[in-house]
This record gives C-alpha cells, structure tokens and sequence, in this order.
C-alpha cells in the first residue's frame, strides 16, 4: 500500500516556505543532511546514514575467470535492493523504479568512471582474476537514498582489503589474513553524488539533498556525481523544468564544494577506524 499523496494545504505550505528560503527540518537551501560512517566488523562493511535515510554497503571478493573479451580486467558487479522497511512504497520480491534507478546510476558512478582500477584486479592473465561484487541495502527512505547509497558505495570499496595473492608457475595461493596481511583496492579517484531538487514555480531556488517530502514535492531532480578534483562522472537530470546553463554551472561549482567536504570526511572516519583495529590488535 502506498501512502497517501501530500494533501493541497501541505504543498502548499512547504512551497510558501522554500519561496521563503525555508525548509522544514530547519536547514537552508544548500544545507547538506551531515553524513554518518558506521563501520562493521568485516572489511568493506560500513552504514551511512543522511539524516534519518540508512544504507548498508558491502564489498565481497571471489576468484573467477575473467570474459574472453577483458582477459587482463577483474570484474565488478553492483546490486542494490531496497528494503520494505525502508518505507511503505517498497515490496519484497518486485523491483521498484527507485531500485533500478539506484543501480544503474551506482554502476555509472563507481564501476563505469574507472573509479577502480580493474586491471589491478588481474591475477592470472585469462585464467584468474578477482570479482568484486558491492552489493547495496537501502534500509530506511528519509529521501535522497541514491547519495547516501553512492557514500556508501566507495567507503565500502576503500575499506575493503583483498587476500594477498602469490603465483608460482600455475599455481595460485590465497593466504588468509592471518598468515599475510590483505591488500588495499587501487582507487584512481572517489566520487561523490551530489543531488539537488527542482519545484514548479521558478521563485523557488533548488534544494540539495531533498528530504522525502521535498522529493516527492519536486518537479525534478538534478545529480551530479564528480570528485573533490572537479571531474565529473555523471550529470543527470530527471523532470521537465528548464534549467539555465548559468544554474547548472552554479549548482556544479556547490557539488565541488560538498565533494571535497566528503573526500576529508571519508579519509577521517577510514583513519579513525584504521587507529581502532591496530589498537585492537595491539591489545590481542
């Protein structure tokens, strides 16, 4: 069961307000929920949360053989899956829009921009390489799932640690973690997804990091994914309000800003977290 559609007197308040400059959790327009970086016992495990909105990445590795195609290439493949807890729009088993939608963008983010170097992935040329599968749960919708997905995205994948490789001839052998010490993804770069919202009347300005009620209010939404060094990946904008190129530039030069704000964010919480396990181990 859906829930019921935003009654004509809320529109309407919520449009009197941002006319105004105003949102309703209190935040101005280009105001960012602050992220959270939650990260689990397992390597490439971590939990973002914007504001009430919570996803769960999580990075897995396993050896295959690689398409005849790419023999020099490991393979990444990225699934997202949106939870019926997450709110009353999802249902288990049937695939929603927003599901798809989370995908296929994640995919052109992270895995099509060559965020990770793929032939780093490459053990044994056309026989051996390493899969990489980032699989996605979208636990609570607060609004603005894809951002805190894509957050959660590349944390997961620059926490992650592959088991350390050693090829004799035609053998392989994997050592675990408490033999030789896994090793780090090679990460060419980290981008982020920045969106941004649109309303009907043009007196009101365009939001970043859309609340739900904000989202579903929205005449059409704007994301942009680029990293801390202005190198955009996707720019993709769904909905039928014009935008000047002005406004574009505009909003690019926020997304720049709000990037390089998560690129420090990111190493901070990964360092942190890093300390903890090295004392942790100290202690064992």
């Amino acid at each position: 069961m859906r829930p019921p559609s935003p009654s004509i007197p809320e529109k309407a308040f919520v449009y009197e307000a941002l006319k105004q400059s105003l949102r309703l959790d209190g935040r101005s327009q280009l105001d960012l929920r602050t992220p959270t970086l939650t990260f689990g016992p397992e390597l490439g495990w971590v939990e973002c949360a914007y504001g009430k909105t919570r996803v769960l990445a999580s990075v897995e590795a396993k050896m295959i053989k690689p398409p005849p195609e790419r023999p020099l290439e490991g393979v990444i493949t990225i699934h997202s899956e949106i939870s019926p807890m997450a709110s009353v729009d999802y249902e288990l088993g049937r695939p929603s829009e927003e599901e798809i939608l989370i995908t296929r963008m994640l995919d052109k983010i992270l895995r099509r921009s060559d965020a990770i170097d793929r032939e780093s992935l490459c053990v044994v040329a056309g026989q051996r390489v390493w899969h990489l599968r980032l699989t996605v749960h979208c636990l609570a919708d607060a609004g603005n799932m894809l951002d805190c997905a894509c957050l959660a995205g590349i944390v997961a994948f620059k926490h992650f640690r592959k088991p350390e490789v050693e090829v004799v001839g035609d053998e392989v052998t994997v050592y675990p973690p408490s033999e030789r010490a896994p090793m780090p993804l090679a990460i060419h770069h980290t981008p982020f997804c920045v969106t941004f919202a649109f309303f009907p009347d043009q007196s009101m300005r365009p939001v970043i990091d859309p609340s739900l009620l904000e989202q579903r209010l929205s005449a059409g939404l704007m994301n942009i994914a680029l990293n801390a060094q202005r190198e955009i990946c996707v720019l993709q904008k769904a909905g039928g309000v014009p935008t000047a190129p002005d406004e574009v530039l505009r909003l690019i030069d926020v997304a720049v800003t709000i990037a390089k704000d998560l690129d420090k964010l990111v190493e901070k919480r990964l360092l942190e977290d890093w300390e903890t396990r090295r004392r942790s181990i100290e202690v064992m």
